[in-house]
């Protein structure tokens, strides 16, 4: 058989852009995904009996993770904890807990259960350390970035406004965005009382069909997998092209165990990976590692040598550290009429008056607002009536009756700034299937992380007020409780090799046919923004290096 140009590790947003950008280019691709193949038509249970129990997880979609938090929740942030009007207290304890970290092991990756967001960074954002002596500048700047965008959104198919204050464009959005929902104009009023702006969201959803892609029809369950391919998930979008071509092989349970190194040279020669219970060896001209910033610094870490003892890439000590989380802030509420919450978009409307680093007033760091009601996963009756509706029996029907469909929740996210106590380490005890130690998720919210968090509760609960919210009944919040979807950072990208792992292009600065494509090399989180659509951007671009470069070899 021929021997493949490129191997890529990992299949979400980074693996799959990066696959299709060199299949474009004629290189014979590999992709190693170690979670199952997911079928929409088969496996997503949207239009089924069993469409309140999520996504659908198979096995080996989930990894394995320990977590150490190591934090005493505070009495004077105890405004900020969460809490539900039935079970009191979500983390009951004097100390911070783990929830879980929200990810998908599929051929397609967590865009297999994202909600669409297909968000450009804010160009303030890029600038955290120059601007503001936080975390590090990013070695890219946004108007190199800006045509890779334009790219990603029309092959996702980006239905978005027509305008965007904050990220300058070189093109519209493939689509126009979609119309809001009935419960979103219902916000939008209270945003509106409040003196802030909520606008339509940038969504790879699709209002329009396209080839083997329909278009939306509004269920609200794209968190649970979408059975008609009209959200741009990575397996429907680049994989399906990349595989199109004829030069693209996918192989699913595959899990990457080591890196093999030529020390002499200064290349990765090979990787080893276990699929079925078998050890495999496979050799890698061009290495792409996109297994996301939990999983990549683990991989990096456990392929340690005596010639890099601390692991791949880590002669600058980075690899795992500078880990950014999801910071969020939720607050469910009720409205004083049914609204059909449960239909149209989960996030169809987004607020940016507060996304810049500098927006919030005596804080650095921004944040953004949504709606989350399919997010809070507040859509069918099981959770109404657990989470939503008090008592039992014949009373509890009618009120059950009475009040379905009249939730409404709003959501912020804010930055997440790297903290020497906020890392991705391998744990010294436990271990995988294979005999190695799972990666260990070290989190550490501060104060100005608190303070950020206290922000979005105030502005969320007087949003709620305005829009005509009678009664908030749970809020959820990150000060005491981790529950992560968008991690960042372990393999932070930058121009000095002493204080970063790759290069501007994504490429180690010790092996030059290595390259790290997933959020793990993003130097700052962003305000609250989606980052699977700057994780492609950086993709296709660092590909297009290779393919310059190889030009100028030539």
């Amino acid at each position: 058989m021929k021997p493949f140009d490129a191997v890529v590790i990992g299949s979400g947003a980074g693996g799959g852009a990066s696959a299709y950008a060199l299949t474009r280019q004629g290189y014979r691709v590999l992709v190693l995904e170690a979670g199952p193949v997911f079928t929409p038509e088969q496996d997503y249970q949207v239009g089924t009996s069993r469409w309140q129990q999520g996504f659908p997880h198979k096995a080996g979609s989930q990894g394995q993770y320990s977590y150490v938090l190591n934090q005493r929740l505070s009495e004077n942030w105890s405004h900020i904890r969460s809490w539900n009007h039935i079970t009191g207290r979500l983390n009951p304890g004097d100390e911070r807990i783990a929830f879980a970290y929200h990810h998908v092991r599929g051929v397609g990756g967590s865009s297999l259960h994202f909600t669409g967001e297909a968000h450009r960074l804010n160009p303030k954002s890029m600038r955290m350390f120059s601007q503001f002596g936080v975390a590090a500048d990013w070695p890219v700047s946004y108007e190199a970035l800006e045509p890779y965008y334009v790219q990603a959104e029309n092959i996702v198919g980006v239905a978005g406004p027509a305008t965007n204050d904050h990220r300058p464009r070189s093109a519209p959005y493939p689509y126009a965005a979609h119309a809001m929902g009935y419960t979103t104009q219902l916000l939008q009023k209270g945003f509106a009382r409040v003196r802030m702006k909520l606008e339509p969201n940038s969504l790879a959803v699709l209002p329009q069909a396209r080839p083997q892609r329909m278009n939306c029809n509004y269920c609200n369950s794209c968190l649970k997998g979408c059975p008609r391919k009209d959200k741009g998930s990575i397996d429907v979008t680049y994989l399906q092209s990349a595989n199109q071509t004829g030069l693209c092989e996918i192989r699913s349970g595959c899990v990457v165990t080591k890196i093999l190194t030529d020390y002499t040279s200064g290349t990765v020669s090979g990787l080893e990976y276990i699929a079925n219970g078998k050890k495999h060896k496979v050799k890698t001209p061009l290495l792409v590692i996109a297994a996301g910033a939990i999983e990549t610094p683990r991989l990096l870490l456990l392929s340690a040598t005596a010639d890099s003892p601390n692991g791949l890439c880590n002669e600058s000590g980075q690899v795992g550290r500078n880990f950014m989380e999801t910071l969020l802030w939720t607050s469910n509420a009720l409205y004083h009429q049914p609204v059909q919450s449960y239909r149209g978009l989960p996030v169809d409307s987004i607020c940016w008056d507060f996304n810049a680093p500098d927006a919030i007033p005596g804080v650095v760091g921004g944040c953004r607002f949504s709606p989350s009601v399919a997010e809070s996963d507040l859509l069918g009756p099981v959770a109404y009536a657990t989470r939503v509706v008090k008592g039992w029996g014949r009373q509890h029907k009618q009120e059950m009756r009475r009040r379905f469909g009249q939730v409404i929740s709003l959501s912020g996210i804010c930055e997440s700034l790297p903290h020497a106590k906020s890392f991705v380490a391998l744990d010294p005890v436990t271990k995988d299937r294979h005999g190695l130690p799972i990666a260990s998720i070290h989190s550490y919210v501060d104060d100005m992380a608190a303070k950020r968090i206290a922000f979005m509760a105030k502005k969320c609960r007087e949003i709620l007020k305005a829009a005509g919210a009678t009664e908030i009944f749970e809020e959820f919040s990150s000060y005491d409780i981790f529950s992560s979807s968008h991690v960042f950072g372990t393999c932070r990208m930058g121009n000095d090799p002493q204080q970063s792992v790759v290069d501007a292009n994504c490429r180690s600065h010790r092996w030059r046919n290595l390259y790290i494509l997933d959020a793990s090399v993003f130097p700052s989180s962003g305000g609250g923004e989606s980052p699977g659509l700057t994780i492609q951007a950086l993709a296709l671009r660092a590909m297009d290096h290779i393919e310059m470069s190889q030009a100028r070899a030539a």
